[in-house]
C-alpha cells in the first residue's frame, strides 16, 4: 500500500502494534508515542470513528475485526461516534512534546479532540 509507513517492522508486527495503539487511543482518549507512529494511528483511528457514525451491524463487525477489545467497540459506537456526528474528519490532535531521552526520537501526544 503506498502511503503507509513501515515503521521498521514486519507487516504482522506493524499491524498488531497499530491495532493495539488504536484500541488504546479509543479506550483512554490519549497516548504518548513517536510522531510517525502518531500519524499512522491518527489515520486509522479517524477511519474507524467515521465508520462508527453509521451504526450498522456490518460496520460493527468491520470494527470488531480490527479493534482488539469488544468493550472499546461498544464505546466507539455508543459514545465516541455520536460526539463527532456533526464533524467531518479531524477527530484526533497530535501535539509534539520534544525529543525522547535515550534515542532523541521526536515524541508526540495523540488525543481525541
Amino acid at each position: 500500500m503506498p502511503g503507509t509507513r513501515k515503521l521498521g517492522r514486519t507487516t504482522d508486527h506493524r499491524t498488531a502494534m497499530l491495532r493495539a495503539m488504536v484500541t488504546y487511543l479509543l479506550e483512554k482518549g490519549r497516548i504518548e508515542t513517536t510522531v510517525t507512529r502518531a500519524k499512522e494511528v491518527r489515520s486509522l483511528a479517524e477511519k474507524y470513528i467515521t465508520l462508527a457514525k453509521d451504526n450498522s451491524l456490518h460496520n460493527k463487525r468491520k470494527a470488531l475485526a480490527f479493534i482488539t477489545k469488544e468493550g472499546v467497540v461498544k464505546k466507539l459506537f455508543d459514545e465516541i461516534a455520536p460526539k463527532y456526528a456533526d464533524r467531518n474528519g479531524g477527530y484526533c490532535r497530535i501535539v509534539r512534546t520534544g525529543p525522547r531521552r535515550g534515542d532523541a526520537a521526536e515524541m508526540a501526544i495523540i488525543e481525541l479532540v
